[in-house]
């Protein structure tokens, strides 16, 4: 639980130290090489884990025919890679960091093919330490760095000594719980299973582009000097949207275990917009009003960098807020089988996405980046809106929706009446928590009848 937050706090120091400009270019090349990660295994992960939790056998069925073709196209990768930098333009050093980060995303995606044989066979165990190994050796050679003296190269450097390390260790326990590595080869085989598993390798490969194109577009089309100071608004970004791919799961299943049931779905569509948009909402009300906090870590920056960084923060967390907000509705559509309908909202969103970014980006660099992302997510999401009664035959809860967007506005009143009384920032926001959980209360957007409903169901 401690290696996210470590993480993100030393993240920002390595930013510091090395600069925007040079974290600017790692941030592109690492987003450009994460574009292409379909291309490691062709969505083979991604099949065999939706199989496995049907199919018990399923990996030690076809596991000595995929290991060692996914050898061979992971070995290949990275020089796919140096290919596609050459293409669009990178110099001598930049495809020389272009190829380690290739190799980084090989292991790394190795490693995480391999976890998906020890899931199968239930170690559960190791595979929650290995979740995290690879982490924890980096965050240890990152904390030496920072005190020797951190560069772009020695970065990059410590992030593909971490992922060998972690990767050899995985190797060496595989060996000890399985013996030699499996290995057959039959085409007949292996034809199958790579049809089976590209629609996977397209949907990567569209998510890919949707979460990764704006820092790859501001480097090639701005400066590595406006990607690393978007790279530094973005981070928060992240941290935050994990709550939401944590919690979108569990409704997922929910969703999917009564898709014959409009009225059941209906329920737990209201109680998941509650679940995911209140805590989204606090965050980026706070986020506009006290979001030069997160920042304190820059002191090698100049206060326009970090005048810009803010700025960029609070239209990147409006586009935060129209995800909590509406992102339940992509999760509900493709629980039901619409997962056709929702990847061509996105790959709309994407086209939009990066007309906009090649108009505005040469213009506005960093904030024209931020905007065309909200102007995609505003877009896709009223799509999914549109979609749910047509598809679903369950109306929008509008009235939901809008006592949200009330409560939303309130504790923006409350943030705002508050820094005139106090001047102490953590003091201000634990008072609009408290007050917020009022407003919600009077808004009725939590009412008790409901939480007894959905947290003790009767039986």
């Amino acid at each position: 639980m401690l290696v996210k937050p470590i993480w993100l706090v030393l993240e920002n120091n390595v930013q510091n130290q090395m600069g925007h400009a040079a974290f600017g270019t790692f941030a592109a090349l690492f987003s450009f090489t994460f574009i292409f990660t379909s291309f490691t295994d062709l969505g083979i992960y991604h099949y065999f884990t939706k199989q496995m939790a049907a199919v018990p056998t399923f990996m030690a069925t076809h596991l000595p025919v995929v290991l060692p073709f996914k050898t061979l196209i992971s070995l290949i990768f990275p020089f796919i890679m140096l290919l596609a930098g050459w293409a669009i333009g990178y110099q001598k050093e930049e495809l020389y960091y272009l190829t380690l980060v290739g190799f980084i995303f090989t292991f790394t995606q190795f490693t995480q093919f391999l976890r998906g044989a020890l899931q199968a066979y239930q170690f559960f165990n190791l595979d929650s330490v290995m979740s995290v190994l690879e982490r924890f050796f980096l965050i240890f050679i990152i904390v030496v760095l920072l005190y020797l003296g951190i560069t772009l190269e020695s970065y990059v450097y410590a992030r593909l000594a971490s992922v060998l390390l972690a990767f050899g260790i995985l190797c060496l326990l595989f060996r000890k719980k399985f013996g030699s590595f499996p290995a057959k080869w039959s085409w007949q085989q292996l034809i199958f299973l790579l049809k089976a598993s590209f629609p996977f390798a397209i949907i990567n490969l569209v998510n890919g582009i949707n979460e990764k194109i704006d820092m790859v577009m501001l480097e090639r089309l701005a400066s590595s000097r406006e990607a690393g100071i978007y790279a530094g608004a973005y981070r928060w970004v992240d941290a935050v949207m994990m709550y939401l791919w944590t919690v979108l799961p569990i409704f997922f299943a929910k969703f999917a275990a009564h898709q014959h049931q409009p009225l059941e779905q209906q329920k737990l569509l209201r109680f998941g917009q509650m679940v995911v948009s209140i805590p989204i909402i606090f965050v980026c009300v706070f986020v506009f009003f006290y979001g030069e906090k997160l920042f304190w870590q820059f002191s090698n920056s100049s206060a326009t960098e970090l005048s810009l960084m803010h700025l960029n923060l609070q239209i990147l967390f409006a586009n935060v807020c129209v995800h909590g907000f509406f992102a339940i509705y992509a999760n509900i559509l493709t629980a039901s089988n619409w997962e056709l309908a929702v990847s061509k909202l996105v790959a709309l969103s994407i086209v939009v996405n990066v007309t906009l970014n090649f108009i505005f980006i040469p213009v506005y660099g960093s904030l024209a980046a931020a905007v065309d992302t909200l102007i995609s997510a505003v877009l896709v999401s009223g799509g999914y809106l549109l979609y749910l009664r047509p598809k679903l035959n369950i109306p929008v809860p509008g009235d939901l929706i809008f006592k949200l967007l009330v409560s939303g506005l309130a504790l923006g009143g409350i943030f705002y009446g508050l820094s005139f009384i106090f001047t102490i920032w953590w003091v201000n926001t634990i008072l609009a928590g408290i007050a917020f959980l009022g407003v919600l209360f009077l808004t009725r957007v939590i009412r008790i009848v409901d939480l007894k409903a959905n947290l003790f169901p009767k039986k």
